[in-house]
Order: C-alpha cells, then sequence, then structure tokens
C-alpha cells in the first residue's frame, strides 16, 4: 500500500512522499453534513459520551437527552429513531451569547447499518507493473493548482477504470491487477537550496503575486539550464526514482513486473535527458560493437568486399589494418600501399562517410553538453566529444545512473523536440535508440502550447499526420466525424462544379463539325485531350485528416520502429475557441481515458496482454 495506518496513534501516512498525517477515527456515531449529504463521523472522545447518554436513556428510558459537543453545538436524543443536531446559532443581549436549539436540525446516526454509503472494495492486489511519473515546472501541476501527489492519484483512479472497461477478459482469467504510479517530486528539493530567498532580494516589490508566481514555476526552466541547479535538478530525480524503486521492492518483495517512467512538460525533458546518457550494459556495447564492425581484420574484409575491392584484402592483411586503422588512414597512406586512385577515392568517401556517422554518435547534447551536434546519435563507440569543438561557456551535467532499465517512456505534453532544435540538433538519427529503454511514446493535446513533435526531426524530409489517439468509448468524438464529413462534402462539390465548368467550357470552345462525324470527331478529340487534361481534371486529394488510413512510415529505431507522436482528440467544446483552451490543453493528460488507455496498452502489450476489443485506428 501507498500509506501506513498506526492505530495507536490514529494516523494515516504517506510511504512514498511527503504528506501531512491523516486522522483515523473509529466511527460509531455520525451526523449528516451539510453540503453533500454525506454521514460524518464525530471524534471518538465526543462518541463516547453520546453513547453512554444512549445507552442510559435506553435502560432506563428516559429520552429528550440534551448534549452539548466541543463545538458548542446541540444533540437532543429524541428516542431510539430520532436524534438530532443543531447548529449553535446565537440569540444574544448585550453581554453574552448562548447556544439555541434554533437552526436546522441534522439527521444523528448510531452505526453504519441504513446508511446509503458506498464502500470501495479497494484495489487490486496484484501489481503488474510500475510507473515513476516527475511533474514539470511549478508546484502546481493542474489547473487547480493542485500537487503531483493529487494528479497521480487522478491518474491511478482512471487507469482502474479503465482496466474494468478495457481488460475485463483478463481481469477474470486473473492475467491483469493493475498498474501502480507513482509521483516523483524535484521542485521542493530545488528551492529548499536557499535560492528562494535569493530571488526575493532581488525581485521588484511591484505586480508581487504575478512575480511570485514567476520565480516558483517559469524560472524552473531557468534553473534547468544553469550548471549548479541542473545538477541538482537531475540528481534530485534519478536519487528519488531510485529510492522509491528500492522502497517499493522491500514492501512488494514478490513483484517481478516492469519499470515504466513518465513525465510531464519539463519533466519529460528531465527524463529524456537521463535517459539518453544512461550506461548500457557490456554484452549490449559488444553487440553494438558487432554490429557498427569497430574492430577486427574481418570488417576490413567486408568493407572492401562491399566496395568491390577483394582483391586489396591480402595487402591490408599483411600490414595489419584493422577497422580502426582503416578509419585512421589518409590519401598519401593508401598511396603509399600502393593502392590505385580509383580505390583509394572509393575507401576514402567511405571513410569520410562513416566518420561523420561516428562522430553524430556522441551522447546526446543536454542541458549543458554538446548544443553544436547536428544529429542526434547513434549508440555505440564514437570518437568521443575530446574530437568536437565544444564551447567553454556551455553548462556542463553529470548525470546520475538508474537502478533500473526502464520498459517504455513516456512524454506528456513535452517541449523535447524544441530544446532539441535550440541545442542545435537537426536531426535524429533513425539508428538511434535510447541505451537503456526500448520504447518512447510522445503524447499531447492538439493545443497544447508547450508539446512538440519528435517525428520531423527524424524524418525531415517528409510531411506526414500524428497518430490519432482513439477514443476510450472507440469512435472518433462526433464534432470531428462530422468536420471529416463536411470537409469530404466540400471536396466532392468543389471536384464535380470544376468538372460542370470544364465540359461547359469545353462546348464552347469546340470547332463545329458535321453531325454525322461529330460522335467520332468528339470521342477522338477525347482521347487525345486525355492525357494533356489529366493534370487539370485529376480530383482533388482529401486533406490528410480526411484520409483514413495513413501509410506505414518509418521513424527509427526510438521507439523499436513503431510510431513516437500521438495526438489526443480535443473535445468538442475545445474545437469552438483553441487558444481559450490552451492552458488546459496542456493540463489536461491527468485525467484524460485517452491517455491512461494508451499507456496501459502499451504496458501490457509487453506482457502479451491486449485489450478486449481493439480500438479502431490504434496501431
Amino acid at each position: 500500500g501507498r500509506y501506513d495506518v498506526q492505530l495507536r496513534r490514529r494516523r494515516r501516512v504517506a510511504v512514498y512522499w511527503e504528506e501531512e498525517a491523516a486522522e483515523v477515527r473509529r466511527c460509531t456515531w455520525f451526523y449528516k453534513g451539510d453540503k453533500d449529504n454525506k454521514f460524518i463521523p464525530y471524534s471518538e472522545s465526543f462518541s463516547e459520551e453520546l453513547e453512554e447518554a444512549y445507552m442510559i436513556a435506553v435502560t432506563l428510558g428516559e429520552w429528550k437527552k440534551k448534549l452539548e459537543s466541543p463545538n458548542r453545538e446541540v444533540i437532543i436524543l429524541h428516542n431510539p429513531k430520532l436524534m438530532v443536531h443543531y447548529h449553535p446559532v446565537a440569540s444574544s443581549d448585550d453581554w453574552v451569547s448562548t447556544p439555541t436549539e434554533q437552526g436546522r436540525p441534522r439527521t444523528v446516526k448510531r452505526g453504519v447499518e441504513n446508511i446509503a454509503v458506498e464502500i470501495p472494495s479497494g484495489e487490486p492486489l496484484q501489481i503488474d507493473h510500475l510507473v515513476f511519473v516527475v511533474h514539470g515546472i511549478g508546484p502546481a501541476c493542474d489547473i487547480r493548482f493542485r500537487s503531483i501527489v493529487q494528479c497521480v492519484n487522478d491518474f491511478r483512479n482512471v487507469s482502474l477504470s479503465m482496466l474494468q472497461a478495457h481488460f475485463k477478459k483478463a481481469q477474470e482469467q486473473q492475467q491483469v491487477g493493475r498498474v501502480e504510479f507513482l509521483p516523483v517530486n524535484w521542485h521542493s528539493s530545488l528551492h529548499s537550496t536557499g535560492v528562494d530567498v535569493d530571488l526575493e532580494r532581488i525581485t521588484l516589490p511591484s505586480i508581487n503575486r504575478l512575480r511570485h508566481f514567476i520565480n516558483d514555476t517559469i524560472l524552473d526552466v531557468f534553473f534547468y539550464n544553469s550548471s549548479t541547479y541542473c545538477q541538482t535538478i537531475v540528481d534530485t530525480v534519478a536519487s528519488e526514482m531510485n529510492r522509491l524503486h528500492r522502497l517499493f521492492l522491500q514492501r512488494n518483495p514478490h513483484f517481478k513486473g516492469g519499470v515504466s517512467i513518465a513525465g510531464h512538460s519539463l519533466g519529460s525533458l528531465i527524463l529524456f535527458d537521463l535517459l539518453t546518457n544512461q550506461k548500457a550494459d557490456p554484452e549490449e556495447e559488444e553487440h553494438c560493437a558487432q554490429v557498427w564492425g569497430t574492430g577486427g581484420t574481418e570488417g576490413v574484409k567486408e568493407i572492401l568486399k562491399k566496395l568491390e575491392l577483394s582483391e586489396y584484402c591480402d595487402l591490408f592483411e599483411k600490414e595489419k589494418m584493422d577497422r580502426q586503422a582503416l578509419f585512421l588512414c589518409t590519401e598519401k597512406n593508401l598511396k603509399e600501399m600502393g593502392i590505385p586512385l580509383g580505390p583509394r577515392m572509393k575507401i576514402l568517401h567511405y571513410i569520410s562517410s562513416r566518420t561523420e556517422t561516428k562522430v553524430s554518435r556522441v551522447p546526446i547534447p543536454a542541458p549543458g553538453q554538446l548544443r553544436g551536434c547536428q544529429e542526434l546519435p547513434v549508440p555505440g563507440r564514437g570518437l568521443g566529444t575530446a574530437n568536437l569543438a565544444i564551447p567553454l561557456s556551455q553548462v556542463s551535467a553529470n548525470y546520475p545512473q538508474l537502478n533500473y532499465k526502464p520498459t517504455i517512456f513516456f512524454a506528456f505534453g513535452s517541449p523535447i523536440g524544441m530544446f532539441l532544435t535550440v541545442r542545435g540538433v537537426k536531426r535524429i538519427d533513425p539508428n538511434y535508440s535510447l541505451p537503456t529503454c526500448k520504447g518512447f511514446f510522445n503524447i499531447y493535446h492538439p493545443f497544447d502550447p508547450v508539446a512538440y513533435r519528435i517525428e520531423p526531426m527524424i524524418v525531415p524530409d517528409l510531411e506526414f499526420e500524428p497518430m490519432l489517439l482513439p477514443h476510450h468509448k472507440g469512435r472518433k468524438r462526433m464534432h470531428l466525424e462530422l468536420k471529416e464529413g463536411l470537409t469530404r462534402m466540400s471536396v466532392d462539390l468543389k471536384n464535380n462544379l470544376l468538372g460542370s465548368l470544364r465540359v461547359a467550357w469545353q462546348s464552347f470552345t469546340r470547332s463545329p463539325v458535321p453531325a454525322l462525324e461529330a460522335a467520332s470527331t468528339e470521342a477522338e478529340g477525347e482521347a487525345e485531350a486525355g492525357p494533356e487534361k489529366q493534370p487539370d481534371t485529376k480530383a482533388e486529394e482529401p486533406p490528410a485528416a480526411v484520409k483514413e488510413e495513413s501509410p506505414l512510415i518509418n521513424v527509427g529505431r526510438l521507439n523499436g520502429g513503431n510510431r513516437i507522436d500521438y495526438v489526443l482528440q480535443e473535445k468538442p467544446i475545445e474545437s469552438f475557441n483553441e487558444y481559450l483552451f490552451a492552458l488546459q490543453g496542456h493540463l489536461c493528460y491527468w485525467e484524460s481515458e485517452d491517455t491512461v488507455l494508451l499507456v496501459l496498452k502499451e504496458i501490457y502489450q509487453t506482457q502479451g496482454i491486449t485489450l478486449d476489443q481493439p480500438l479502431p485506428g490504434s496501431q
């Protein structure tokens, strides 16, 4: 569980995060509240007084007992079935106020019988997967200014309802329990360093609330691009996730599931930088070296065979040239070996092209690292940062290692693409994948002002739409279907109108011919004019949003060859004014059923468990 209950001290204490202890009451007496008509328990001490008065009245048959609560509220026991609670209404003279029985009475109840209250059955005990959720800028994570703990609670509750709705068969077969989501808070650690006091000293006194809001939220972006505070942030996030992972395993020793991570806004960028700086296992590095052919004479033989220069293999073997030595060769060296001009040019061109690829395999520029890198690297052995010109003014950070390999990385409303571009990364190599995490999903709302796409950085020469997240009820939202239907209708009407005008224009401009030859001449004219007019008569293509099926697109290995960018469907009210709902678009993910369902679908897909019914349009 996420909480421990200390029965003797009547307290509930959070296990994984800092939270004020909540009071726990043993309830025997209740009164009905004013606003929501729910029964609220009295304190245990006052419940004992009520119980004692009740037992005396039952034993002696003396009712009409009047008691006064610690809040000076009056409770009257009329009979076993009628007990009421009165608010204190002051009927005062010039000197003193006394409580009376006036005011609207509230029902008092002994015991829980006949109380229409739904006691939740609790969450499934079986935990299949663990997800750490990292927040973005500021202490508040949604439009109601709630903390990351409260927002993750909502996300977890939505996941439970989605499991019941879409994984019912697997639940009945006891294949599915639940996914545990745990919040990771780094904001409080950052602002406990004393930086708030320094900022307060230099902050202007005008528009005080706005300046305080900026200092507490927007400045987190600038802190992350500072060498000192960037190190504080990444250390906090990594150490907190490692601590939570260890604590979770201690409390769940039989847990055999995987671990994934999710980040919202700036939190996704922090996680991305952490993941790109993780070290792969030696076995994976060795495999990567074999894939890229980083050593051995055999690699040279393969290169020469690929370049159709196999006859020079003996010469290279005689000179004891391995792949590393080959990449250090210059034209002068090859000439001294007796390689003719033509083969020299082929070898030098190959070395040049592969060297550019190897340079791009330097670790990804993070805040504080290589901003001059033009291409996101391929994991493996490269030339190292010493061979690149690194401006001394750039920030550097030492990225900690995680104690586990994340299965999937989910980014919600993420600015990763923008930050990579600002750092000078123009293109992500299609062969690049995160060293220790094989899954990556970039999920965003269409009106989110902070979100940016990733796929165009991998395939810059091709324009294509992101994957549209299917609605959790299995269809597109009605207003989107209506919009697409109207778009199709307008395209069809336009094509029909243009076709009619074209036929009319041709009938006016066609020269008169004898009636008997009209049919044959017209047929010949259409046959001749057909190929020439084909570009004009071609019906307009419907826009990309109207097309039902999108062609398969290779977006590289960043998500194991699968699509990366997923866009939510906006709600009908949001389509009226996208500017008005921009902020809501950035904060909507915590209660989004479509987002939660995609997360669950991808997590359970790694375990071979699928939805009861595939959603239309899903990958």
